[in-house]
């Protein structure tokens, strides 16, 4: 019966080409449009660690006082280098780490070329297991790494790649700013999306991942400078990269792991405890106006995902939403076109299910072929973000299986929708007027 309901809507459809072409065309860049902005909004708002970021916190100290906090009170969402080594020292966490961006150079064994440039952060030992980092070759350095300062790294499987041709290259050596550094692990493909360790200085989104992690005292020692930002309330006394390090501007990043509420609490007395303790050494004036968030309550405090996103998102749910109108117009003109037909119907006995079912299968096939176009059209609009979107951002918007099928679901839901009121006014139709009045 379904095969005679749809050949009945086909062919009702072909009558009136210049009508449904205008629906299709209404109903794909309404879905266009919108599916284009939830792929940018999905990418740049998921949780890059679901299993565990409501055990992963930030704690923030407030080492500048009243004149240093935010709007809203909050202290910087950085470490100086003070109070970072100090919580690292205590490690009141079951795992932690401070970091600190940095931009190191590779010298090639072969002279003949150049140095390369690579990106990474300095961390601690515990950084890897805190954040579940899957690695293809080898493992993180120890704990007694970090005291030590050994000179060993991670590296990314791309630097790998580029450096030693894919191979199992632990125990091999790269010569970084002119030292030789161990090699001991080689991460997989790990490029999270926000960047949730490092927001401050990534920004939360980099289309390249970190090439290199080395111990962070190990840094401190080679002297390796921040890439990231610093941000001072005060210039420092001495100059240079120790000056920096004496004083209280802020450019270290810092996560801790707290798996139960219990320990949360604790840790958040601990700061205070810390502030306290500063306060009475004379170093603070203030009374403790410390922070921990969870790492969804931090990138939502950092503003992480771009707030054109969310108003383009409502914008072309908007637009979708017109068209949606639209196109209840358009079918209810064209359903009430044909009442002396549903009439006629009636008359001989047809039941109001099956007239619902009719205008709802043509519905349907203008839902769907509306869906057809904006797959079309909305992966146009997700390989053309990058020109209103920063580069970063728009590389994550992808048309992926998952966004197809929602597309076209969305098309078929919303015009069978939007053809309810107009099926219901054809069904309302009485055949003795039609009848009489024909």
């Amino acid at each position: 019966m379904f095969g005679y309901y749809l050949e009945l809507a086909i062919r009702s459809l072909k009558r009136s080409p210049g009508l449904t072409a205008l629906m299709v065309l209404a109903i794909g860049f309404g879905v266009a449009a919108s599916m284009t902005s939830w792929s940018v909004f999905r990418a740049v708002s998921g949780d890059p660690i679901p299993w565990k970021s409501s055990q992963l916190f930030v704690p923030q100290i407030d080492a500048w006082g009243p004149n240093g906090r935010s709007a809203d009170g909050d202290p910087p969402n950085a470490m100086d280098y003070t109070d970072a080594v100090a919580l690292m020292r205590d490690h009141r966490a079951k795992l932690q780490s401070a970091m600190y961006e940095i931009s190191p150079s590779i010298v090639p064994a072969d002279a003949a070329k150049h140095p390369i440039n690579v990106s990474g952060h300095a961390v601690y030992s515990e950084f890897f297991p805190m954040l579940d980092v899957p690695f293809k070759y080898g493992t993180g350095w120890s704990a007694r790494d970090d005291q030590n300062r050994a000179q060993v790294v991670v590296i990314s499987s791309k630097l790998n790649q580029k450096l030693f041709g894919g191979a199992n290259s632990v125990g091999k050596s790269i010569n970084l700013e002119r030292q030789d550094y161990r090699v001991v692990g080689v991460l997989n493909d790990w490029n999270p999306q926000p960047r949730f360790y490092d927001v401050v200085n990534s920004g939360g989104f980099s289309t390249e991942g970190d090439a290199v992690f080395m111990p962070f005292q190990t840094a401190i020692q080679a002297a390796i400078p921040n890439d990231g930002n610093t941000n001072c309330n005060a210039v420092p006394k001495e100059s240079g990269f120790v000056g920096l390090q004496h004083s209280s501007c802020v450019w270290i990043a810092y996560m801790a792991e707290l798996d139960s509420a219990s320990a949360v609490t604790a840790y958040r007395n601990y700061l205070n405890g810390y502030a306290r303790d500063q306060q009475q050494a004379g170093r603070f004036s203030w009374a403790p106006n410390n922070r921990l968030r969870n790492l969804p309550a931090w990138l939502d405090s950092q503003h992480i995902v771009p707030s054109d996103t969310k108003v383009s998102l409502l914008v072309a749910f908007g637009l979708l939403l017109v068209c949606l109108v639209n196109t209840v117009g358009l079918l209810l003109a064209k359903f009430l076109r044909r009442s002396s037909e549903i009439g006629v119907r009636r008359a001989l006995g047809a039941p109001r299910a099956a007239i619902y079912t009719q205008f709802l299968t043509e519905a349907g096939i203008v839902g769907a072929a509306g869906g057809v176009l904006g797959l079309l059209l909305t992966a146009v609009g997700v390989a053309s973000v990058g020109w209103v979107l920063p580069k970063d951002i728009a590389a994550l918007a992808r048309l992926d299986v998952s966004l197809l099928l929602l597309t076209l679901l969305v098309a078929v839901i919303a015009t069978m929708l939007a053809g309810l009121y107009p099926t219901y006014r054809a069904s309302r139709v009485q055949p003795a007027w039609q009848l009489k009045s024909n």
